[in-house]
């Protein structure tokens, strides 16, 4: 229990974490809704759809299948064997060569043949032969021997049943139409009955009415499948239903047919889902000979696998194989489907891999997704499956999401809407197809929500923030304290933390030289580049005190690294004094220079003042001894003076030890140091002469006064300018005049500020 006490409180420690968590899951169950609902609403099912689209186009093969090829009834069919519809003849020599010259194995017509054909003229001579010519023995007996060659149905009827051809019948269940009660033809005997499953019928599509062949060309077909398509409500052709329902008996597509008889008359095994109790079958797959199993959807309908954009499959005029000019055996064991591409003929589709394809082709494509089994699928209880998907993806992201911050919240969901993205594919080369495009919505809406409500929500607690924080505090540590306000207040508290004082030197006599105007504008430069140094350091500045500014780390925002900030930030001043120095002569104004006093320790922050005026600011002994060090570096030439304490917090500097003195104020004696310079980025003489000054401090410590004075002197020699040197010289005279006494600890006690 505690475990989970710790867990929401790191996670959900703030209102604005829970609400937002609160509003990413009522998004998520807002999705689950549209499912439960049944099939989502237009839109977001047109979006899936889309989706579908899009992943169908970026894995289709792209390449011509040689085992299927298009007999196209094109423009020079029709200029050179006559108008449409073609006498049945030409059918009967395109049937002749088909089979017997170039090998192909099966035919298929996506054509339909509902009339009688009176081209030969046939019913003409007939007329003739009852009428005016009924005594003519030569007429009649020449009809009869020409009969034969002129009944162009008979001809076309007797040649479909010596070869291996499917046929095809239309029909609709729009009883608004003229077809929709249409019975025109005559239909083939239904692949199985509704008697075969129990009398129980199937959930699929049903038709009202029909448009078939003529009989004695359907009896003679090896076999018959519909040309059925199924259209969107977005208007595209995505599927085709592998049955159909007509007055209780179940019809097989026009692919399907074609594939069985391809596989000589093979078996066709229907299998159904496990009953739900309510009655009716539903289809699960199908198996075509010993093929693997198509698997549909509920309705018996199953996705076009598409190969690529039209033309997949070569295309061969109808014309050149009804006078013979292929080679020989050139189609041989393939399967040829009869269309057409002439003007007014074609039958064009919307489909997802163009506006305008070929109805003729989708029959193609679905006769390779059997032969490959690359018929995709829907899952079984898709709804269940949605709804699954939608709740593992949305509730855990909507809790991630709360505690992240911006970078890591875009490179979250971006990784989950990869992941998932990859996780779809995989099932998409299973020929499962699984929602693609609501989950995706969901990730994106679950990421906008969470990015308008840090926009326009916590954008206030950010200004709240700026508002107590942002004068002194830099802009980058207010975007760190506004994404979670709560963890930071004004209340005292007590912190280990860094404080520093600077101070310009002689700033008296630089003002009595300057008129108010040039002051103000010097100044305003001068304490902006000090602070936006300070500020680049991650200091907040406490405040300005004339020509002083006092600012320290650790607060608001904690920082392990306070010292360290602060001794860079210190470094950092010295040298940008220096950088500003030719812009501030060129202004007129003096070169500046000021000293800079350091310490850290722990130190009282917070709101404090009195009822008329509060600051937030920090107090105590270790802030009294910073501003001490401040002064001392007049004392000794300086520009930075630190205490040992920042010896300790920040090692990995050279220091030059100064003094042990006692400043007004303390009793404790401290040790002060200069900072010289990064390890390792400090020259070796540099180094040697630290040491050899080090070495006389000791000395000097031991009262061994004329080694410590010769060391001193000749150090000072070299470097004559600087003030430390003069300083343990003058006290090394007035100390060997007035020896201290054994009870010495080389302790510099000072009396003023």
């Amino acid at each position: 229990m505690e475990k989970l006490k710790a867990l929401w409180k790191k996670y959900f420690s703030s209102v604005s974490a829970v609400i937002r968590a609160s509003l990413g899951i009522a998004v998520v169950f807002l999705f689950v809704l549209f499912y439960a609902l049944g099939e989502p609403v237009k839109l977001l099912r047109n979006i899936e759809w889309q989706a579908y689209d899009t992943v169908l186009r970026a894995t289709m093969p792209n390449k011509i299948d040689p085992r299927i090829v298009i007999i196209d009834v094109d423009e020079r069919t029709l200029a050179t064997e006559g108008r449409w519809p073609l006498a049945r003849d030409r059918w009967v020599a395109l049937l002749e060569n088909s089979f017997d010259k170039y090998g192909v194995k099966v035919i298929a017509f996506d054509v339909l043949f509902t009339e009688p054909d009176t081209s030969s003229g046939l019913a003409k001579l007939d007329e003739l032969a009852k009428g005016p010519f009924k005594t003519n023995e030569d007429f009649q007996g020449k009809l009869r021997e020409l009969r034969p060659t002129l009944d162009y149905d008979q001809l076309f009827a007797d040649t479909i049943k010596k070869y291996p051809v499917v046929l095809c019948f239309a029909g609709s269940n729009d009883r608004s139409k003229a077809l929709g009660e249409l019975k025109l033809g005559m239909l083939p005997p239904p692949t199985f009955s509704q008697a075969t499953f129990g009398n129980r019928p199937f959930v699929s599509l049903t038709i009202d009415g029909y448009s078939g062949n003529l009989p004695q060309f359907q009896t003679n077909a090896a076999a018959t499948g519909h040309i059925l398509p199924v259209i969107d409500p977005d208007g595209i052709l995505r599927r085709v239903p592998i049955f159909i329902q007509y007055d209780g008996g179940y019809y097989d597509s026009l692919s399907v047919a074609t594939l069985r008889t391809f596989l000589d008359n093979a078996e066709i095994t229907v299998r159904k889902r496990d009953d739900e109790g309510d009655g009716i079958n539903r289809f699960k797959h199908v198996v075509i000979g010993n093929t693997s199993p198509v698997r549909m959807d509920a309705m018996g309908t199953a996705l076009i696998p598409f190969l690529g954009r039209s033309p997949m499959f070569r295309y061969i005029s109808a014309t050149d194989i009804m006078r013979g000019k292929l080679n020989a055996g050139e189609l041989a064991g393939k399967i040829a489907i009869v269309g057409s591409s002439a003007q007014g003929l074609f039958d064009l589709r919307a489909t997802p891999v163009g506006e305008v394809y070929p109805g003729v082709e989708t029959h193609a494509n679905m006769i390779i997704g059997y032969m490959d089994n690359t018929i995709k699928t829907k899952p079984l209880f898709e709804m269940t499956v949605s709804v699954l998907i939608v709740m593992l993806i949305g509730i855990p992201l909507a809790f991630a999401l709360v505690k992240l911050n911006p970078l890591w919240s875009t490179l979250t969901v971006a990784g989950t809407a990869l992941a998932y993205i990859g996780i779809n594919l995989y099932f998409w080369g299973q020929n499962l197809v699984i929602p693609l495009a609501i989950p995706l919505l969901l990730i994106l809406s679950l990421y906008l929500l969470n990015t308008a409500y840090g926009f326009f929500i916590e954008a206030r607690s950010k200004k709240a923030i700026a508002g107590i924080f942002g004068t002194y505090v830099p802009k980058e540590l207010v975007d760190e304290m506004a994404k979670d306000p709560d963890a930071y207040s004004t209340k005292g508290e007590t912190r280990e933390m860094t404080v520093l004082f600077s101070d310009v030197r002689n700033f008296t006599s630089i003002s009595e030289g300057l008129s108010a105007t040039e002051l103000t504008a010097l100044m305003n430069a001068y304490l902006t580049e000090m602070t936006k140094t300070i500020q680049a350091e991650r200091g907040t500045i406490d405040k300005y005190i004339g020509d002083a500014i006092m600012a320290f780390w650790g607060a608001p925002v904690k920082d392990p690294q306070h010292a360290e900030h602060a001794l860079k930030a210190a470094i950092a001043m010295q040298q940008q004094l220096k950088d500003i120095a030719p812009d501030f002569i060129q202004r007129g104004w003096p070169k500046l220079e000021i000293g800079i006093g350091l310490n850290c320790g722990p130190m009282n922050v917070g709101d404090m003042g009195s009822a008329f005026r509060r600051a937030y600011t920090v107090m105590g002994d270790a802030v009294n001894l910073a501003s001490r060090l401040e002064s001392l570096t007049k004392e000794y030439g300086v520009g930075i003076l630190v205490s040992e304490n920042i010896i300790a917090a920040v090692p990995g500097m050279v220091y030059r030890e100064l003094d042990r003195v006692r400043v007004k104020g303390k009793l404790e004696p401290i040790t002060i140091y200069e900072p010289v310079g990064e390890l390792g980025k400090v020259v070796e003489t540099d180094i040697n002469t630290i040491d050899r000054f080090h070495r006389a401090l000791e000395r000097y410590r031991q009262q061994r006064w004329d080694e410590a004075e010769q060391t001193i002197a000749s150090l000072s020699m070299a470097d004559p300018a600087r003030k430390v040197y003069k300083i343990y010289l003058d006290r090394i005279a007035v100390l060997r005049a007035n020896p201290p006494g054994k009870g010495w600890d080389g302790v510099f006690t000072f009396t003023t500020k």
